[in-house]
């Protein structure tokens, strides 16, 4: 007996995409290039290097020898408010620590009471 999948006769398979939730209006951006063109994200971006500059977050060193330097990263959400739409972008600037490693890049001080 011949089968069709034996002949490689295939039906094509169809996708439905049903959902009870609505797709979100905006999307959120997932890297640097998509933020860039838009200028809601350029703006975000903006807003939170100017408060990591006014706070004093963090400040420019050279690396340590032998060190691995912190890389970062953009992190790109929409705030909604209760009813769901819009209320504003928000852009955040997060380091990647994970790569370090303890004694050599950095040192943990240990307080003691």
């Amino acid at each position: 007996m011949t089968t069709r999948s034996m002949n490689n006769i295939h039906k094509p398979k169809q996708f439905n995409c049903v959902t009870k939730h609505p797709l979100p209006s905006t999307i959120e951006a997932t890297c640097v290039g998509q933020a860039l063109c838009e200028p809601h994200w350029r703006q975000a971006m903006s807003e939170e290097l100017t408060a990591l500059m006014h706070h004093g977050t963090w400040e420019l060193v050279s690396p340590p020898k032998n060190g691995n330097p912190v890389g970062c990263k953009w992190m790109f959400r929409m705030k909604r408010k209760s009813d769901r739409s819009v209320d504003r972008s928000k852009a955040r600037l997060v380091a990647k620590g994970f790569n370090q490693r303890e004694g050599i890049d950095y040192k943990e001080h240990l307080v003691r009471l």
